[in-house]
């Protein structure tokens, strides 16, 4: 099933560019999965599985990078193509 997840990383930090630019700078290291970024969050494309095992591997990290952080998701059950 293919799914296009749309993610926002808010760290509560002055310095906040740089854990969002480095979560980014991994998730696109994923063959598997497509990442659209645009100024207020980013899109991954894939297939669940995919979608769903880069997340799992990036999200504690992007949260360690921060003192405090808001990891916002939503999963929508569809391509791209699909809405």
């Amino acid at each position: 099933m293919r799914v296009v997840v749309d993610i926002s990383l808010y760290p509560l930090t002055e310095t906040y560019l740089t854990p969002i630019k480095n979560v980014i700078e991994r998730l696109r290291a994923y063959e598997a999965i497509d990442v659209e970024v645009n100024r207020l969050s980013t899109q991954l494309t894939g297939e669940y599985r995919d979608v769903m095992q880069a997340l799992q591997n990036e999200i504690e990290p992007s949260l360690a990078d921060s003192h405090q952080a808001v990891f916002v998701m939503k999963i929508l059950n569809a391509d791209k193509a699909g809405y």
